[in-house]
């Protein structure tokens, strides 16, 4: 048996390999997961701009200088050494760009397990959880597409919306979004749109994006306001004011910088779809200095404060909400093959996609 991977070069991601290796045998304890699908989006251009920064590389080990991105998707278990685990079960979690994953499970319940790999045991524990399809209460077999795409997107949205109803926003009475038809952004801004009313704090959403997409964001109904990159100066620079940066363009997040100044109560950058432009943000800023959200720390917050169980019902609950308005306007396409995957991955990473698609693909033909 042998395990396909694609891995990215860590200094030029446009640089790829596709590589077969021998699958060891199983040890001890050990199962065996077939990667079925996993989805591709800007989120997975972060993983790979931040990789070094937050531990993303070490995940999923490759060779010298090279990376392999982790996804989000399904794998089924296809050997098991484990008495609780058994050959058939679908599992929902991060997984590496392969054909295969040996995992070697702990913590484990009725609804999930935890990878006790030894050199995952120093990351996250949000990202390594692997939930059991049959008793998640998010998973159903025809939104497998939108959960893929989507869930991890969204739980990172939703923690946003949640981290800046917890600090009263900051003082902020709007609210600008850079990145504004990513789907991290669009979840915040649903989600901002979906909770206002109940919320004591009146505040404006704003959305940055493209000449080309604006058309396609205004419609969505989430964003009160759709300014596009080149009427950035046409904001109320008056208005005490938050920034969301999902772009990770350097050189934009300066001028939002310069143009609200001392208006800019908050600056919060979360993604870097921008990869190849991160690095052009001015030495010294105006206002407030940016800083990175991590979500799994605000997932960790929660968790104390709610319990595990009742945060999953949580998010489970605005997340039907969600797919509702998702299903309206989303494409799914769906691509197998390394090849294809490739070609997927490279249409991603140079940001020429349409963003009503959603992609998923596969290293099995």
């Amino acid at each position: 048996m042998k395990n396909k991977t694609l891995s990215v070069n860590k200094v030029d991601y446009s640089k790829t390999t596709i590589a077969e290796q021998p699958v060891a045998d199983l040890g001890a304890g050990e199962v065996r997961l077939k990667v079925a699908e996993f989805s591709l989006t800007a989120n997975n251009i972060t993983y790979a701009a931040m990789g070094d920064f937050l531990k993303y590389w070490e995940f999923f080990p490759a060779a010298e200088g090279e990376g392999i991105i982790p996804v989000w998707g399904f794998a089924d278990v296809v050997e098991s050494n484990c008495d609780s685990i058994k050959v058939g079960e679908r599992f929902y979690g991060y997984y590496p760009m392969a054909q295969y994953l040996t995992v070697k499970p702990i913590h484990e319940n009725p609804s999930s397990f935890i990878d006790g790999a030894a050199h995952r045991q120093e990351l996250s524990v949000i990202y390594n959880q692997y939930i059991r399809c049959s008793n998640d209460p998010i998973y159903k077999v025809e939104t497998e597409a939108l959960q893929m795409l989507l869930r991890p997107l969204f739980t990172t949205s939703f923690l946003l919306d949640d981290f800046f109803a917890d600090n009263d926003f900051f003082g902020a009475k709007q609210v600008v979004l850079t990145s504004a038809s990513s789907k991290t952004a669009l979840g915040m801004a649903f989600l901002l749109h979906h909770n206002r009313g109940e919320r004591s704090q009146d505040y404006k959403i704003i959305g940055l994006t493209s000449p080309s997409n604006k058309a396609f964001v205004e419609g969505l109904g989430c964003y009160d306001e759709v300014v596009s990159y080149g009427e950035l100066t046409n904001m109320d620079a008056g208005c005490d004011t938050a920034v969301v940066d999902f772009a990770g363009n350097g050189e934009v997040l300066g001028q939002l910088h310069q143009h609200f100044d001392h208006n800019l109560k908050y600056s919060c950058m979360v993604g870097a779809s921008h990869w190849d432009q991160r690095a052009g943000m001015p030495a010294k800023l105006a206002g407030p200095e940016p800083i990175m959200f991590f979500a799994p720390t605000q997932a960790e917050k929660r968790i104390n404060d709610w319990g595990g169980p009742a945060f999953q019902q949580k998010v489970a609950t605005v997340w039907s909400v969600f797919t509702g308005f998702v299903d309206g306007w989303m494409d799914v396409e769906r691509h197998m093959g390394a090849e294809s995957t490739d070609g997927v991955y490279q249409q991603v990473l140079s940001g020429s996609f349409n963003p009503k698609a959603g992609y998923i693909v596969s290293l099995w033909d």
